[in-house]
């Protein structure tokens, strides 16, 4: 009896052990962001008050005998949203090419060149009838049914080059005359990086084609590209970028007393960001700006009027105290104007400085 025990412990040790030893590699990492926000907005008197946020990822990973890697994770909290969101599954082959699938997003966003901009948590907080563009995706727009491809460096011989492929489908929407949802998006991009002198610059961008299920819409959910290029020169880092094309902004459109919000047709949607980042020791400062338009209107009818705007500018100054400790002092200020019939006003509570001074610890 003694000796079948001594058995029946070392089977369910060496089962434990070999259980262990199946499991993939798990890291974790996040921050606690800690400060305190102002705002002074065109409409209403200065305020301030305490900024406290932060998240918690974990990310897991294994490679196969073939030395295919495996990869997804998940974060707990992501700026205190308080959920748990899963990512989706990542496979890096062994010539450094890469397949997303699930939530894998679209190519040209992945591609685009890094344009500097501030750091912080300053900023208004924005209208959300305001359908002038803020940055360099605001045409990306993909369902997580899908994949996204990444090439290796190096892609198709070209040194510097690398590419990108992506494509994303739905099934379970529906038609609804006031709102929009993806059915399916398509992507393509590209970057060129190479060197002039002691200068790298970079350079990528791309394509988008997002459908949805409106068929009042006279416009795709998306359909347009951008492009950024950003040089390197020791410490010192600039760069610009432009984005443009038609889309669908989901509810914008005021359109009872109960301030239902309809998604309207945007046309000619354009933006521009340009930013310059300089290291100094410890010190990090950083500029930026962005400035955007576009003409909404109705679904299924032609914008008339003036477009409505979007303009920022932002400025920020980075201090690491220690390993992973980071003091950051930054100010924005913006201006949004709403298109009309006649010339475009200030939106007034949207409008105006923003100031940010705190700590971001990381792990």
């Amino acid at each position: 009896m003694k000796k079948e025990l001594l058995i029946a412990t070392a089977l369910a040790s060496t089962m434990g052990a070999a259980g262990v030893a199946q499991a993939a590699s798990a890291t974790f990492s996040g921050h606690a962001r800690v400060g305190v926000v102002g705002t002074d907005t065109d409409s209403a008197n200065a305020t301030y008050s305490s900024h406290q946020q932060g998240s918690f990822s974990v990310s897991v990973s294994e490679t196969t005998d073939s030395g295919i890697k495996i990869s997804t994770g998940f974060d707990v909290t992501d700026e205190n949203d308080g959920a748990t969101d899963m990512s989706g599954l990542t496979l890096t082959f062994t010539d450094g090419s890469k397949l997303d699938l699930i939530e894998a997003g679209n190519a040209y966003a992945s591609q685009l060149a890094s344009v500097p901009s501030a750091s912080g948590e300053q900023g208004m907080t924005g209208n959300s009838g305001n359908s002038a563009p803020t940055g360099l995706t605001y045409g990306n727009f993909s369902d997580t049914v899908g994949f996204e491809w990444h090439s290796a460096a190096d892609a198709f011989g070209i040194e510097g080059l690398k590419a990108g492929l992506s494509a994303s489908f739905d099934d379970s929407g529906s038609n609804n005359p006031t709102t929009s949802v993806v059915e399916s998006a398509y992507s393509v991009g590209v970057s060129y990086v190479t060197t002039a002198g002691d200068t790298t610059v970079t350079i990528g961008g791309g394509i988008v084609s997002a459908n949805d299920y409106n068929t009042t819409s006279a416009k795709d959910k998306s359909s347009g590209g951008a492009v950024a290029l950003s040089a390197v020169n020791g410490d010192l880092t600039i760069g610009v970028g432009v984005a443009s094309g038609d889309y669908i902004h989901a509810n914008s459109g005021t359109t009872s007393a109960t301030v239902t919000a309809d998604a309207q047709d945007v046309d000619n949607a354009e933006v521009i960001t340009a930013g310059a980042k300089y290291v100094s020791g410890d010190l990090t400062f950083t500029v930026g700006v962005a400035a955007g338009e576009g003409n909404d209107g109705t679904l299924g009818s032609s914008a008339t009027g003036s477009a409505d705007t979007y303009d920022t500018m932002g400025a920020s100054v980075d201090y690491v105290v220690a390993p992973g400790v980071t003091a950051t002092l930054g100010y924005s200020d913006t201006e949004e104007q709403a298109g009309s019939a006649g010339a475009a006003a200030t939106t007034t509570a949207s409008s105006g400085s923003g100031w940010f001074i705190g700590a971001n610890v990381s792990f």
